[in-house]
C-alpha cells in the first residue's frame, strides 16, 4: 500500500513509514499463532511418544513378573505341602490342605470382587450435566452481535 493512503480497515489515519496495517498485523498474528499450535503439538507428541515407551517397558516389566510369579506358584505349593507332609501328615493329605487353603483364598477374594461390583452405580451427575447441555442446545438460537460488542471486538471506543 503506498505511504500516505488510508487503509480502510483502520481509524482512518495513514500509516507512517514501515508502519504495518491492521490486516498486516492480524496475518502476522495468524501466522505466529499456527506456528504456536503446531509447535505445541509437536511438542505433545514427543512427550506421549515418550511416555509411551516408558509404559511399554513398565507393562512388559509387569508382565514378565507376572509370569514369574505364575511359574512359582506350583513349586510354592508343592514346598508347601511338603512342609504339612513334614509335620506327619500324610503327602495325599497334605498336598489336600493345600489345594483346601488355595479354594478358601480364591472364595475370600470372589466375595471380595463381588462386593466391590455390587457398588457401582452409573455416573447419575454426568448423565444428567449432559442430558441439561443437550436440552440447552436443543432451544440455543443464534443472535446477532450489537454494535458495542463489535465495537469492542474491533477495540474502537463507543
Amino acid at each position: 500500500m503506498p505511504t500516505g493512503t488510508a487503509d480502510p480497515s483502520s481509524n482512518g489515519r495513514a500509516p507512517y513509514e514501515g508502519e504495518r496495517s491492521v490486516g498486516q498485523l492480524f496475518a502476522a498474528a495468524t501466522a505466529d499463532l499456527s506456528t504456536l499450535v503446531h509447535d505445541e503439538i509437536a511438542l505433545a507428541k514427543a512427550e506421549i511418544r515418550q511416555d509411551v515407551k516408558r509404559g511399554v517397558s513398565g507393562g512388559v516389566s509387569g508382565i514378565v513378573a507376572g509370569v514369574v510369579l505364575l511359574a512359582a506358584i506350583p513349586v510354592g505349593s508343592i514346598a508347601a505341602a511338603l512342609g504339612v507332609h513334614a509335620l506327619g501328615i500324610t503327602l495325599g493329605w497334605s498336598f489336600a490342605i493345600i489345594t483346601g487353603a488355595y479354594v478358601l483364598l480364591a472364595i475370600i477374594l470372589g466375595l471380595l470382587a463381588w462386593r466391590s461390583f455390587k457398588k457401582i452405580e452409573p455416573p447419575r451427575r454426568t448423565i444428567e450435566g449432559a442430558q441439561a447441555t443437550a436440552d440447552v442446545l436443543k432451544n440455543a438460537r443464534p443472535r446477532p452481535a450489537t454494535k458495542e460488542e463489535i465495537d469492542r471486538a474491533l477495540g474502537r471506543r463507543p
